[in-house]
């Protein structure tokens, strides 16, 4: 749509000229400097196809655009002002000292260490790091009554805020950190109690909560040997 507004206005002959190959080639151009792969060409040539038409009524087509732009306005606005939040949150994770401890984490980000202790506040409040997955609504709870046991799921209380945090910090840890990877094939394949992808996805949330409980409260770097034997509960400050 920007490319639409930018290029041709509100004026579908002036698109039709410009052709679909054109268009296509612009719109790539675009999705490129806003930090994108590529577009669905899929929608690109549905989205010509529609504008470029002499179908409906022609004569509501420049208003309809100006609002389009008016909402492009407004999402490059939030865009911009998201930014500048975020580059604060780093900014303040680096005056806390505590950049270097988040991020050796492997595959979890300063951004995502800082939106997680956005959520959570001073970690040291917290009785134990099981105590940080308890508040976040990721603790496992078995759902059971006289000789009935159910299935064992999230108590779903506690922050939503920090459960989301820690579940999108996951998806970037998870591919790049092998302890997660490795947590997550075995979770997905083992013989007994499998669990399914979304399972096995907030396991290894409820993990990185433990972990970075446990590196921020000690002052100690994350170490893969203690993380992948489910020990970081009980590392020992440094002297």
């Amino acid at each position: 749509m920007s490319v639409i507004l930018t290029r041709t206005g509100s004026d579908p002959t002036r698109l039709r000229r410009l052709g679909p190959a054109r268009f296509e080639a612009a719109v790539r151009r675009e999705v490129v400097a806003r930090q994108g792969k590529r577009p669905c060409l899929r929608i690109v040539r549905l989205l010509f196809a529609a504008a470029a038409g002499s179908r409906g009524v022609i004569a509501h087509r420049p208003g309809a655009l100006e609002r389009v732009q008016l909402l492009l306005d407004d999402f490059r606005d939030a865009g911009r002002r998201l930014g500048e939040t975020e580059d604060l949150m780093v900014a303040v994770l680096d005056e806390l000292q505590l950049s270097e401890l988040v991020c050796s984490i492997v595959g979890l980000s300063a951004l995502g260490g800082a939106t997680i202790l956005a959520e959570t506040g001073d970690l040291t409040r917290f009785a134990s790091a099981r105590a940080v997955v308890k508040h976040s609504g990721l603790a496992p709870r078995e759902k059971s009554s006289g000789t009935y046991t159910g299935r064992t799921k999230l108590t779903g209380q506690g922050r939503p805020g920090l459960r989301a945090a820690a579940w999108r910090a996951v998806w970037g840890a998870q591919r790049a950190n092998p302890v997660y990877a490795a947590k997550f094939t075995h979770l997905t394949s083992r013989g007994e109690n499998k669990l399914n992808r979304g399972q096995a996805h907030a396991d290894i949330a409820a993990a990185l909560l433990r972990q970075l409980s446990a590196v921020v409260s000690t002052g100690q770097r994350w170490d893969a040997a203690i993380a992948a034997g489910g020990r970081c509960e009980v590392i020992q400050p440094a002297a």
